[in-house]
């Protein structure tokens, strides 16, 4: 039996609707749907979400592993309430390529009057988010005439692939009020030889009852009511991990109550797997040999070793083959790291163990990883779930560091990890079970975004001249993997739209150099030609130029009185600023803003403005130097960045040269 771990994005999912005789629904769901009353269609506000644009009346969960293919069926019925909640007609539905399909899609329209309107348009598929071997992408269709005052109704089945099993989260919070929700799992129990047990762990609303199993049909059930609409706000952890849920755990083990007993027995099992997978000495030296000297120092060889891992083909970052393109080359997963290297590609994770397996053969002391993603939840030892430890890492000691690596993320720079592998708990792997780390989280240097601008103003108040923006770390490394196979076009506009974001007002932005986009081991580097027309404003004996010209990210963020949620960087960053404006003849600078100096120990600002004979110089540097911070302290957090609004808006005043000439 294969496991793996899928995490199915959270979405008021759905089954579907063909016919309303009398408003009653025809769905894929495997229990009764109760049928619109009159009452949903005279609705016309929800008493215990005052205001909500639209409410959901109800949504059914069905899932059923207990077979060669697992399904889940959904349902939903949503009440648009104002003209703002007719956009719930356009629907997104997440799936993973590879590992599950929506199929059995049914929806319609119920007007207000109680006529229908049947979907039978086209449903778009679109990537929403793309991960490491894997990739999320939505089904999307619009709902026919829906109108304040409808019920549109939909339903699907997600169809899982053939001989898996895949773990299942009951998502209850939604982003809209749920009046009523039923979910049920019929879980796969195995033959008689092989028997599986599943076990749960509920994160459950005030007032909601735990799920329970049948004792006939040992379905697992679960009733909610009156569940309160899910506030999203930026920069907050993942939506899943925040969410009203009930986490399923398979095992083809006899769970084991004892925490610490649970992760022994699964530390041994993985080590021994790793072990097996890895232990290919007499392959490994020889292929240590042929990629480094014996006279290189340590670290050298790490990184050499480490390129060249990195150089082998990746399948996990590749675009899916047509079957019959996975026919025609046969590849097989490879049994071992020697196998790996003679062929010169592998998945991601082959590649991690093979990097592992080098650098013991290189004489290194070094463990293999499993780490916790924190993409979409945080890990707890205690759900005892082997699947939350989803990505591995090697671990080398050197001179008495612990020093973390994992070539199989492509484009992931020697000495950093990507992103959700940083600053997590992992278990690493050794004969005795193993034992728990932290691994490391980069400092904010380590990832920067650096704009370096060489500008002239003219006597109509433009900017114009040339700009190089330099993204190292995990910054250039987010880059390199979103646009892994963009063609230079798509690239292109990607650059310079970003740079078109910096600025506050519209410019004119052209990308002139050609960016590595392959290596990890340089920064990303792009040049452009900018121009920003009206950048000065004034007349007569006064000009003002704004000082915050790649301000824009940090405008808006933070404005919000209230927070919910606790405050969430995927990372810690740097933004900094080095930028010098010539002077039109004869213009001279009368007064410059003081300068900012702000640190507040996690974040901090820095800003300050200078004159020369005939030019400006400025610079600025915003740091984030946190991961996660609780939500008690937004209110200093939003402070701070109200402190870097003002500062950017600060004005440099200037006196132009035929106002000078007068005087």
């Amino acid at each position: 039996m294969l496991f793996r771990r899928v995490v199915l994005i959270a979405c008021f999912a759905a089954a579907v609707v063909l016919a309303v005789s009398k408003y009653r629904p025809v769905s894929v769901c495997a229990g009764e749907i109760p049928p619109v009353s009159p009452e949903e269609l005279k609705m016309t506000s929800e008493p215990l979400a005052p205001g909500a644009p639209a409410i959901i009346l109800y949504r059914q969960v069905d899932r059923d592993d207990n077979g060669h293919t697992s399904h889940e069926d959904n349902y939903v019925r949503i009440k648009i309430l104002t003209e703002e909640g007719r956009k719930y007609g356009d629907v997104e539905i997440p799936f993973i390529k590879g590992g599950n399909d929506v199929v059995h899609l049914r929806a319609h329209t119920i007007r207000p009057d109680g006529s229908a309107a049947e979907f039978d348009g086209k449903v778009f598929e679109k990537s929403i988010v793309k991960a490491r071997g894997l990739k999320y992408l939505a089904k999307t269709f619009t709902l026919p005439d829906v109108q304040v005052g409808s019920i549109i109704e939909y339903s699907y089945t997600y169809d899982f692939k053939e001989y898996a099993l895949y773990s299942s989260n009951w998502i209850l919070s939604q982003e809209l009020f749920t009046r009523a929700a039923k979910f049920s799992l019929k879980p796969y129990v195995g033959s008689f030889q092989n028997p599986f047990t599943v076990r749960w762990r509920p994160y459950l609303p005030p007032g909601t009852n735990p799920p329970q199993e049948g004792a006939a049909d040992h379905i697992i059930r679960l009733e909610a009511h009156n569940i309160a609409a899910f506030q999203v706000e930026d920069f907050m952890p993942p939506e899943n991990e925040l969410k009203a849920r009930v986490d399923f755990v398979y095992s083809d083990e006899p769970f084991e109550k004892d925490v610490d007993k649970y992760w022994k027995k699964v530390g041994k099992k993985l080590n021994g797997q790793v072990d097996g997978f890895v232990d290919k000495r007499k392959a490994m030296e020889e292929a240590v040999g042929q990629i480094v000297s014996p006279n290189d120092p340590p670290e050298v060889k790490l990184r050499k070793i480490y390129d060249r891992v990195q150089q082998l083909r990746n399948t996990s970052y590749e675009l899916e083959k047509t079957e019959q393109e996975q026919k025609r080359e046969k590849e097989k997963a490879p049994v071992n790291a020697e196998e790996v290297w003679k062929r010169g590609y592998g998945s991601g994770n082959d590649l991690t163990w093979l990097y592992l397996g080098l650098v013991r053969a290189a004489g290194f002391e070094a463990y293999g990883v499993y780490v916790s993603d924190r993409r979409n939840y945080f890990f707890s030892a205690q759900s005892m779930d082997r699947n939350k430890l989803d990505s591995n890492v090697v671990l080398v000691k050197l001179n008495g560091k612990d020093l973390y690596f994992d070539p199989g993320a492509a484009c992931t720079p020697f000495g950093l990890l990507e992103w959700s592998e940083t600053g997590v708990t992992g278990l690493r792997l050794d004969k005795e079970g193993g034992s728990w780390i932290q691994s490391t989280l980069p400092q904010s240097s380590e990832s920067k975004i650096e704009r370096k601008a060489k500008l002239n103003l003219s006597e109509t108040g433009d900017l114009e001249g040339k700009l190089t923006v330099t993204y190292t770390g995990l910054e250039g490394m987010n880059r390199r993997v979103e646009k892994l196979h963009s063609d230079e076009a798509d690239r292109k506009k990607y650059l310079e739209d970003e740079v078109k974001e910096y600025v506050p007002v519209a410019a004119e932005v052209d990308l002139t150099n050609q960016p590595d986009w392959k290596s990890s081991s340089q920064p990303l580097v792009a040049e452009f030609n900018v121009k920003i027309p009206g950048w000065v404003s004034g007349a007569g004996r006064r000009a003002l130029l704004p000082v915050g010209l790649f301000s824009a990210p940090e405008k808006h963020i933070f404005e919000h009185t209230n927070r919910v949620h606790p405050i969430y960087f995927e990372f810690p960053l740097e933004k900094v600023d080095d930028i010098t404006i010539d002077l039109p003849l004869g213009w001279q600078v009368q007064s410059l803003p003081a300068p900012q100096n702000q640190d507040g120990h996690v974040v901090a600002y820095n800003l300050k403005a200078e004159k020369d004979v005939n030019s400006l110089h400025l610079t600025r540097k915003v740091t984030v130097d946190f991961l996660m911070i609780d939500a008690k302290y937004y209110l200093a957090l939003r402070n701070f960045f109200q402190v870097v609004r003002t500062g950017d808006e600060e004005q440099i005043v200037l006196q132009p040269g035929t106002a000078s000439a007068s005087n």
